[in-house]
């Protein structure tokens, strides 16, 4: 659940330009190291817990509105084309089934105004009655399950990056060897894997704590610049307007104006900066801490699959945001005129909390998979994704359930403007045995105009990993707390595929998965002839590429020419 988009890019860029406004001019190289740094740490949560939400959609950019349903042909906009699919195809048809759609993430909050009527019950359990009503092996389980979390109701917030994990179980096996050529072959293969995290990890740790001092520096000449800016309009808060106002003023108060401006034009604000201070804050005490174990709340081996009693059916927890992000892009209410549009009507979401702030565990993904799989969820959406699986195994076979099972599963390619045919990330479709799942999705991100940024500049992409991309860049979706947001990540780009998915499905529910995949593949819009920038550039090196290269289908999910194709395979 990470990003590297827009707002980055933009803030090296500003970096560059501008040194720290309280720095003589020797010092603007500082200013500059900080936004390198600041790229190297472009992993900031999309949606994160000290963020907020707006009451209404009207405080956000219209524009950018439901924009992921609109059409390239009809709205010149490049949507995934779902209100022409219900205008010109399904009006006068009824959906013959409601589809389960399985969000394994951090959490939703199910009270959403946006989401009434479209969070999985589960009829066959009692609300409360301490009694596993249904024999599934989950008490109380009414609306999903929360893998991370005990019965006492206390949940897991934070974790260790899977990587920090890895060091921390080797530590003490390793951490004396000076050369491997005397250990067991198996021992090699884990003194390697020791080696390569050790040094990630000790590489990641400096960078946020150089991080830190940056942004503090950083800190001072912002309350600097503001300060004087306070004092010349004898304001203790001033606007932008008042910026604009000053004409006649000292050399400092012009220079703190342009600063300013500057900033408010591409959306840096003091919101942000303490977004970014608390993001660099959290990576050193939770992610990167080798001391912090919140897995003693469970009190599990998360390294045995059979030990799987625990959890709570608090499917909220603490940390609802991206949930929320994705559940509403799947299926917010639509035409209620009260916030945003979700792509599939006849649908519900099955909550499932796997995914902390943090690596989720392997153990824990695999038993939401198939808690998902036996309570009836036809699609498995996975927004998240990381760079070490050390049981991947336990995921593997869950997977493979899925696709025994007729289970679509889509999932994020993730955000590290990465080229997946060379770095892999979990979990994957390539099981352990060389096996391919047929019935998987990996989905990138694209923009609403078709011109060179029209790929996310944070996705991964892949000619042979990543199926299709979707609309993922300035989408606005629900929030907490009966609230609206707007954001980027392929994290939004998989719930636009998985809300298709169950639209052509409801109608269509003969399907099977592998089909469903094909045709969502099949129907992708091309564009074989635009150049994009390639993800991870930036302003001053903008190589340009293929879109097509970019995935196996070099398209766009697009759910009206999908139920066309629907129709002609089952003639219906």
């Amino acid at each position: 659940m990470h990003i590297g988009g827009h707002l980055y890019s933009v803030v090296l860029s500003l970096f560059s330009r501008f040194y720290h406004f309280s720095y003589p001019i020797g010092m603007r190289q500082i200013a500059i190291k900080v936004f390198v740094s600041l790229l190297s740490v472009v992993c900031l949560p999309i949606v994160n817990a000290q963020e907020k939400g707006v009451s209404t959609v009207d405080s956000l950019n219209k524009q950018f509105l439901n924009w992921y349903n609109l059409d390239p042909v009809k709205d010149k906009i490049q949507g995934a084309s779902v209100n022409r699919a219900y205008t010109d195809i399904l009006m006068h048809k009824s959906p013959l089934k409601k589809i389960v759609v399985a969000v394994i993430d951090g959490g939703v909050d199910i009270s959403h105004k946006d989401l009434q009527g479209k969070i999985w019950i589960n009829t066959d359990e009692i609300s409360d009655n301490g009694i596993d009503d249904d024999n599934n092996g989950y008490v109380d389980d009414i609306h999903g399950w929360n893998f991370i979390g005990n019965a006492k109701g206390e949940n897991i917030h934070y974790e260790n990056l899977e990587l920090v994990r890895i060091v921390k179980k080797f530590n003490s096996k390793f951490t004396d060897v000076q050369v491997s050529d005397q250990l067991s072959k198996s021992d090699q293969e884990e003194y390697a894997l020791y080696m390569t995290c050790k040094e990630i990890y000790e590489q990641e740790l400096k960078e946020y704590q150089d991080t830190e001092k940056l942004l503090s520096s950083f800190e001072t000449g912002y309350n600097a610049a503001e300060n004087t800016l306070k004092s010349f309009l004898k304001k203790e808060q001033y606007c932008i307007s008042d910026l604009k106002g000053i004409k006649s003023a000292p050399d400092d108060v012009k220079k703190a104006r342009t600063y300013m401006l500057y900033l408010d034009k591409n959306g840096f604000t003091s919101q942000t900066l303490k977004e970014m201070k608390a993001h660099t804050r959290s990576y050193l005490d939770y992610r990167l801490n080798l001391g912090f174990d919140p897995r003693t709340i469970i009190s599990d081996n998360p390294e045995d699959i059979t030990d799987d009693q625990y959890g709570n059916n608090d499917v909220k927890g603490p940390s609802p945001e991206h949930g929320t992000f994705v559940a509403g892009i799947i299926a917010a209410n639509r035409g209620n005129h009260i916030g945003t549009d979700g792509i599939a009507e006849n649908v519900e979401i099955m909550v499932l909390r796997a995914v902390p702030d943090g690596d989720e565990r392997d153990k824990d993904i695999a038993l939401a998979i198939r808690y998902a799989v036996d309570n009836g969820a036809q699609v498995i959406n996975m927004s998240f994704g990381k760079d070490y699986s050390p049981q991947k195994f336990f995921v593997d076979e869950a997977i493979r359930y899925a696709g025994e099972n007729n289970v679509l599963v889509v999932h994020a390619a993730g955000n590290e403007a990465e080229n997946l045919d060379e770095n892999e990330r979990y979990p994957t479709s390539n099981l352990h045995d060389g096996v391919v799942i047929s019935s998987w999705l990996d989905v990138g991100a694209s923009t609403h105009k078709l011109n060179k940024e029209f790929c996310g500049s944070f996705s991964n992409y892949g000619q042979h990993s990543v199926d299709l991309f979707a609309p993922g860049v300035n989408m606005i979706s629900l929030f907490p707390k009966n609230t609206y947001k707007m954001s980027d990540g392929t994290s939004f780009s998989s719930p636009v595929v998985s809300g298709v998915a169950a639209l052509v499905w409801s109608y269509f529910p003969g399907l099977t998965a592998p089909q469903l995949k094909d045709i969502l593949l099949n129907s992708a819009v091309k564009y074989p002839r635009q150049m994009v920038y390639l993800p991870g550039q930036h302003a001053d090196d903008k190589t340009r590429i293929r879109f097509s290269s970019l995935s196996k289908t070099g398209g766009i999910v697009n759910a009206y020419e999908a139920l066309k194709i629907a129709e002609t395979i089952t003639g219906n």
